[in-house]
């Protein structure tokens, strides 16, 4: 288990968001957070903290008038740590490898992957001829329904059919290094992790998994261990002194 350090882009700038807050239509989201430091700012201070694994995220949309700001924000950060962070947000087969050429160690994808409501392993086979599957991270973020958590694509605000299960995450697996998964519902509230969640995710025994979501203590931190059996890494955003929050990042990383 480890900390995964982050950096979200959004509107050209990089922010901490309240998760299922995201609306397309007039890049709009409710901040916990908006930083007067660049991202190049935090590659560098987690490239000197030795931080390996952690996730840049634009997350405006693509064809968004922000979405090229967001990409020289990210472009200028794996510049600094090229290697030590990977890259999601509109990811795709056509641009996956100027992403791993630019300095991301993977790309992280969703959307392309999970078309109408469905995994399309037609793409996921493009993304894998197009980098590798030792370059790709699938993100499983997901919401709950009906006591079961699926996985949602668009920045969290469509769902789709897949349920996110040890199952699905062995079946992926052929596909992708590693996963990461938000639990979006709690994603930026600050108020406890999604522990149904962590215990499906610890039951898969694959991949290497990265947990966000609502992790805002140290007590918290312990907590997660606890119930993960130390299994799943973890990230932590608008929680953390950096982006606003009062969980001291130096502490964490101390751990």
């Amino acid at each position: 288990m480890k900390f995964r350090p982050c950096i979200d882009i959004h509107n050209g700038k990089v922010k901490q968001l309240v998760g299922g807050s995201l609306n397309d239509e007039g890049n709009l989201a409710k901040e916990n957070f908006v930083s007067e430091k660049s991202a190049a700012e935090f590659a560098e201070l987690y490239k000197k903290d030795g931080l390996t694994g952690g996730h840049i995220i634009l997350l405006n949309a693509v064809d968004s008038e922000y979405y090229e700001a967001d990409r020289q924000e990210a472009w200028k950060a794996l510049k600094v740590y090229a290697g030590g962070m990977q890259i999601g947000g509109g990811v795709n087969d056509k641009n996956a490898a100027w992403w791993i050429a630019a300095g991301a160690s993977h790309v992280i994808v969703t959307s392309f992957v999970f078309k109408d409501g469905k995994i399309n392993y037609e793409n996921l086979q493009k993304l894998v001829e197009a980098v590798g599957k030792e370059h790709i991270v699938l993100d499983l973020s997901c919401r709950k329904h009906e006591n079961a958590y699926y996985i949602v694509t668009d920045r969290w605000q469509k769902f789709t059919e897949e349920r996110v299960s040890p199952e699905l995450l062995d079946k992926l697996s052929a596909y992708c290094d590693e996963f990461l998964v938000h639990g979006v519902d709690v994603e930026g509230k600050g108020n406890g992790m999604e522990e149904a969640l962590v215990k499906t995710l610890s039951s898969y025994h694959g991949n290497p998994i990265t947990y966000a979501g609502g992790i805002s203590s140290i007590s918290q931190i312990d907590t997660f261990k606890k119930i993960s059996n130390g299994r799943l890494d973890y990230t932590i955003g608008s929680a953390l002194d950096l982006f606003g929050g009062t969980l001291e990042y130096a502490k964490v990383i101390s751990l």
